[in-house]
């Protein structure tokens, strides 16, 4: 799927249709990706390794995490537990995406080379080549900041758009 999307992201630049904004920093309306933070997450794995001392687990190996909708997949999953101080032992805090991450909501992906989804804030944050498609739309960046709750993100540094501006008759 990595491959298809930077695939298609140069066919539409090169794309004498499309039309290209540069910048530094841009927020996003994406409907798609509002999403109920509080529904339960299943995960699907080639393997699982726990450690009971620092409260974590690693699944490894086709990961595949759905919730609701949204469906996230990578080559690693490091899932991390409340604590008991915080008085909600034993549920889900925060979950470290790497290597492939594709996050996919409605019509809408994105990919990156490292996810961070934070349960409790309804937040994921996308670092290293953030690819992001709207149907025939996309857009690059460094680093891209979800929030579920909104449905809206923020992409920084060294954002491009590529935006279509009509039919190509």
């Amino acid at each position: 799927m990595l491959n298809l999307l930077r695939t298609a992201l140069i066919a539409i630049a090169l794309s004498g249709v499309s039309m290209a904004a540069k910048a530094q920093s841009a927020q996003v309306a994406f409907g798609g990706l509002q999403h109920d933070s509080s529904l339960p997450v299943e995960v699907v794995a080639d393997q699982l390794q726990v450690n009971q001392t620092d409260g974590s687990a690693v699944f490894t190996g086709n990961v595949v995490i759905g919730q609701g909708t949204m469906r996230l997949s990578a080559a690693e999953v490091q899932v991390e537990y409340t604590s008991a101080e915080s008085g909600t032992a034993g549920r889900i805090s925060r979950m470290l995406a790497s290597g492939g991450v594709v996050l996919v909501n409605g019509g809408e992906a994105a990919e990156a080379n490292e996810a961070t989804y934070t349960i409790d804030t309804g937040s994921i944050v996308m670092t290293g080549d953030v690819v992001m498609t709207q149907g025939q739309n996309a857009l690059t960046a460094n680093r891209m900041v979800i929030d579920l709750n909104t449905g809206t993100a923020n992409m920084e540094g060294r954002v491009r758009t590529i935006l279509q501006s009509g039919s190509n008759n």
